[in-house]
């Protein structure tokens, strides 16, 4: 059985897979990757099925010792990492001998980093799934971010080799955007056009108290939004809520299933993975898209993902 031995657990890493859809009348989000085309380029890189459980480090990585060795790839934004030392690659697989030790620093452009690991994280799942719920403390690892000396261990080999290496020009396309294609929101038509055109033409920066449950934007405030109480209602990921200040929150990963603040838009699928690579004080815009655009931009990213030229040797 082959494990990794947490030196150092970083900021926050938690374990992740894609998540636990279908539980939202429970109450209970998907939680899963803030970027799941990180994890899922990781996976495959490392011979995995795209929805294995790997380790999701935010803004500071951690120090891993690998006591058996393995095969692993880092994917998501650049924290200077190193294996023994020695400068490691972003999307790539790569060997790691028995003892050597990997240490990730902290980011140096996005706000997360991907260890996915041959064989995956084995962890017992809840509803399905490893993913790390952390307003809930359940799923990955204990229901909780990982602490210093906790020991997870690797899943089973399979028979899968992986790839080498992303190509260039497929993280020149899935790379993450500052400027968020949208929809119209369910009450986007109750927002009048000044407080629409406010909210396209602002150049929003992301607040210190974001996290995986929502991000939470700075900037001016959207004048004579709707006026009264809502009935709460299911929320999306990717929502954009106005609260009560007139400021938005984009609901993220951990959001909670319901809410009655009026939704100006919502992130399209495809940007999606955009929002898990902001960071506090990033400064974002949004831009008005319809469906027909969104379903085919989904698409576009799809079949890239899938496509046989999206590794190279």
């Amino acid at each position: 059985m082959s494990t990794i031995e947490v030196q150092s657990p970083g900021l926050l890493t938690t374990v992740q897979d894609l998540g636990r859809e279908g539980f939202g009348p429970l109450g209970v989000s998907a939680s899963g990757p803030a970027d799941a085309v990180s994890l899922r380029l990781g996976n495959r890189l490392t011979g995995n099925s795209e929805g294995a459980a790997g380790l999701e480090m935010t803004l500071l990585g951690g120090t891993f010792l690998f006591p058996q060795g393995a095969t692993i790839a880092l994917t998501g934004s650049d924290f200077g990492a190193t294996l023994d030392g020695v400068p490691l690659q972003l999307w790539k697989a790569m060997e790691v001998t028995p003892g050597q030790t990997l240490r990730v620093g902290s980011t140096r452009s996005g706000a997360r980093c991907y260890l996915c690991v041959h064989g995956g994280i084995a962890a017992k799942p809840f509803l399905g799934s490893a993913s790390t719920h952390l307003l809930s403390g359940l799923g990955g690892h204990r229901g909780r971010a990982l602490r210093k000396g906790d020991v997870l261990t690797i899943g089973p080999h399979t028979a899968s080799l992986g790839k080498c290496a992303v190509a260039p020009e497929a993280l020149e396309l899935l790379s993450p955007r500052k400027t968020l294609r949208v929809t119209p929101g369910p009450q986007s038509e109750l927002f009048p056009d000044a407080a629409q055109q406010l909210f396209y033409r602002t150049a929003y920066r992301v607040a210190e108290e974001s996290n995986r449950m929502g991000l939470r934007l700075e900037g001016p405030r959207l004048p004579h939004g709707p006026s009264g109480e809502m009935i709460t209602e299911g929320v999306s990921m990717g929502a954009v809520q106005i609260t009560a200040a007139g400021l938005p929150i984009i609901l993220f990963v951990e959001q909670q299933t319901t809410g009655g603040y009026a939704k100006i838009a919502n992130v399209i699928s495809a940007d999606l993975h955009s929002l898990g690579q902001l960071r506090p004080r990033d400064e974002i815009r949004f831009e008005r898209v319809d469906w027909d655009a969104a379903r085919t931009l989904l698409l576009a990213q799809e079949q890239l993902l899938t496509s046989p030229d999206l590794f190279v040797l």
